[in-house]
C-alpha cells in the first residue's frame, strides 16, 4: 500500500512511518524541508506555499501536520496553532478535488485530539460523546469539520483524537522524566483531573490498523484503555524512576506561567474511552499505564 504522511518528520510520523515499511507499506513523506531531513520515508516530496500536497498515487493519507501545542499561548500562537490545522486541512482537500480520481487516496486519516471533549471532570467520553467547550473543542471541531469534507470525494475519512502520546525521544515525556529523575516530578493543581494517555508503540499501531480496517469511520480515541488522574500518573512515574513525587504546582501558579494552556492542557480533564478501537478488536501492546513507563523507562 502507498501511504502518505504530511507531518513525517514528527514524533507520530516517524512512529507510524517505521511501522509501515517494516510491514512492507511505501511510504510517501510529505514536507516543507529538504528531503535529506525527512527520514524513514520511501520518497519525500516537498510541500510549498503554493501546493501542500503534489499529486502521485496513494492508497492512504494520514495528516498529520500542524503547529505544536507546546508553549505559551498568545494570541499569534493560537493563530498559528489554528491555520495549521483547520486552515490547513482545507487546502488539503482543496487539492485533492484537483487530482485524477484514480490517483485520491481511499481513506484519510486527519489528526484530531481529545480536546475535541474540552474539560469534562468525570465523565467517561467516548466517540458519540459532544463536543465540549474552549480553544481546543473549537479547534478540533472546526478541524474535523474541515477532514469531513473529503467524504464529498468518496474517500473514507477517519479522525483521530489523540490523548497523551507517551514516546521516548518526542512530546512531553522526556522533559517530564528528566524533572522526576531530578527530584522535580509532582501534580498539577488538584491531580484529580484525569489524563487519557498512549504509548507511542499503540500511537503508531492504530493508525496503520485504522487504514486497513474498512470498519473504522469517523471518530476513534486514540488512548489506552485505562486513563489515570494526574495524581495516579505522577505516582507511578516516580514509583517506576524510584524518585520522590512530593513537589504539587498549584493551580493558579500553572495558570500565571502558561495561560490558557494550563486550564485546557495541564488542568483539563479528559477521561476518553476507546470505544471504537475495543469494539472492532484492537488489541493494546500496552493497555496499563504501568507497563507503558516500563517500555519506556526499560
Amino acid at each position: 500500500m502507498k501511504i502518505g504522511i504530511t507531518g513525517a518528520s514528527g514524533m507520530i510520523g516517524q512512529g507510524l512511518s517505521a511501522l509501515a515499511l517494516a510491514s512492507d507499506h511505501e511510504i510517501i513523506g510529505y514536507s516543507r524541508r529538504p528531503s535529506s531531513q525527512v527520514p524513514l520515508v520511501t520518497r519525500s516530496m516537498v510541500s510549498s506555499a503554493t501546493q501542500v500536497l503534489p499529486e502521485t498515487k496513494l492508497d492512504a493519507l494520514v495528516h498529520l501536520a500542524g503547529e505544536s501545542l507546546l508553549g505559551l499561548w498568545t494570541a499569534a500562537k493560537r493563530e498559528r496553532i489554528w491555520k495549521s490545522r483547520v486552515e490547513l486541512t482545507k487546502r488539503v482537500i482543496a487539492e485533492l478535488r484537483t487530482w485524477q480520481p484514480a490517483n485520491r487516496p481511499s481513506v484519510l486519516l486527519c489528526a484530531s485530539g481529545i480536546g475535541y471533549y474540552g474539560n469534562r471532570g468525570d465523565e467517561v467520553l467516548e466517540e458519540n460523546s459532544h463536543a465540549g467547550t474552549g480553544f481546543l473543542a473549537d479547534l478540533c471541531r472546526e478541524w474535523e469539520a474541515a477532514a469531513r469534507e473529503a467524504s464529498s470525494l468518496g474517500i473514507r475519512v477517519v479522525l483521530l483524537r489523540t490523548g497523551v502520546v507517551l514516546g521516548e525521544h518526542g512530546g512531553a515525556f522526556p522533559l517530564m522524566k528528566l524533572a522526576f529523575r531530578f527530584g522535580l516530578g509532582g501534580r498539577f493543581g488538584s491531580g484529580k483531573q484525569w489524563m487519557s494517555w498512549l504509548h507511542e508503540q499503540d500511537q503508531a499501531s492504530l493508525i496503520l490498523w485504522a487504514i486497513e480496517n474498512e470498519s473504522v469511520i469517523g471518530p476513534m480515541n486514540l488512548c489506552a484503555p485505562h486513563p489515570v488522574t494526574n495524581a495516579g500518573y505522577t505516582r507511578q512515574l516516580a514509583a517506576q524512576l524510584k524518585r520522590p513525587a512530593f513537589l504539587h504546582v498549584p493551580a493558579f501558579a500553572l495558570r500565571l506561567a502558561a495561560r490558557g494552556l494550563a486550564d485546557e492542557m495541564l488542568l483539563g480533564s479528559q477521561r476518553a474511552f476507546p470505544r471504537v478501537a475495543t469494539d472492532l478488536g484492537y488489541k493494546f501492546a500496552h493497555p496499563n499505564l504501568s507497563d507503558a513507563f516500563s517500555a519506556l523507562d526499560g
